[in-house]
């Protein structure tokens, strides 16, 4: 390479980044500018698709142009993969070191060898976890460890100091959730300081829905979670459904979430604080039933 060539090249490759930090400081200083509440923009990038950017806010994601006069909110997909990149994309900033789990505090159930292991957290009185737990029935070789997590108000915390502090904790919690066998209230003195952390370790983890998901390798399956989509257990190596079956599960998300009066889902999370005019927050997937 001549000397000509080299410089010409090294030219080109500043202008290039010149030109994406002044496209991410326009995008940083108009939306903070049009839109006060915004929570803090940690990163800025270039999305796969040309002139649009992607906003990184925590683990939410909006999209928008060089100048952020516009901004979108939902998933982008990759028509030739049939992937959702903005779930792979989240799904990466969002997963957990499964070995950090503090296990000690999960009710422990498995089938079979054990050998596949997976965390759920799960509200006593949520409906999806209730199917979920009815399709574990199906899963082989699997040892699940399940975070009694109260969100949903009502007899929720009761619920989940009777199931904790009894005996066989994990027995009366399948009873409960695939029979509906009503746990023993528990009457004696019992540490529930586990279901405590539990709920601090949720925060941290931003798990504002149940059931869910953790596999072994960190990736998380939030909300309606269904074994027949797994491999192994871990989503990862199966593709993305078709369109035709991932159109069918939104929308079937979508219908419940309107039944119970929470506005449209927002795929890529909702913003916290961030008035726009197209609904509700859209966080979490809980179903009392």
């Amino acid at each position: 390479m001549t000397p000509a060539l080299r410089a010409a090249i090294s030219g080109l490759c500043l202008s290039i980044a010149a030109g994406a930090f002044a496209d991410e400081a326009a995008i940083r200083k108009n939306l903070a500018e049009r839109f006060t509440d915004l929570p803090k923009v940690d990163e800025v990038q270039k999305s796969p698709i040309p002139g649009v950017y992607e906003v990184r806010m925590g683990t939410d994601i909006v999209y928008t142009d060089s100048e952020a006069n516009y901004l979108i909110q939902g998933s982008i997909l990759d028509t030739r993969s049939r992937t959702d990149l903005t779930q792979a994309r989240i799904s990466k900033l969002t997963a957990i070191d499964f070995a950090s789990l503090p296990l000690k505090d999960a009710i422990v159930w498995k089938q079979g060898t054990g050998a596949r292991r997976m965390v759920v957290f799960a509200d006593p009185n949520c409906g999806y976890c209730k199917h979920l737990e009815k399709d574990l029935l199906k899963v082989k070789d699997v040892t699940v460890y399940t975070f009694l997590y109260p969100i949903l108000g009502g007899d929720s915390p009761d619920k989940s100091r009777d199931i904790w502090c009894s005996k066989e904790s994990g027995k009366v919690w399948r009873e409960w959730m695939i029979e509906g066998k009503t746990p023993p209230r528990s009457m004696g003195q019992c540490d529930i300081a586990a279901i405590a952390r539990n709920t601090a370790m949720g925060r941290k983890y931003k798990v504002n829905g149940t059931p869910a998901v953790v596999f072994e390798d960190g990736t998380r399956c939030p909300g309606p979670c269904r074994p027949r989509t797994w491999k192994s257990t871990s989503p990862r190596p199966r593709p993305s459904p078709p369109a035709a079956e991932w159109r069918t599960r939104r929308r079937g998300t979508s219908a419940t979430r309107r039944a119970a009066g929470r506005g449209p889902l927002r795929s890529g999370r909702a913003l916290a604080g961030l008035a726009l005019p197209t609904g509700g927050r859209g966080g979490g997937h809980n179903s009392r039933q």
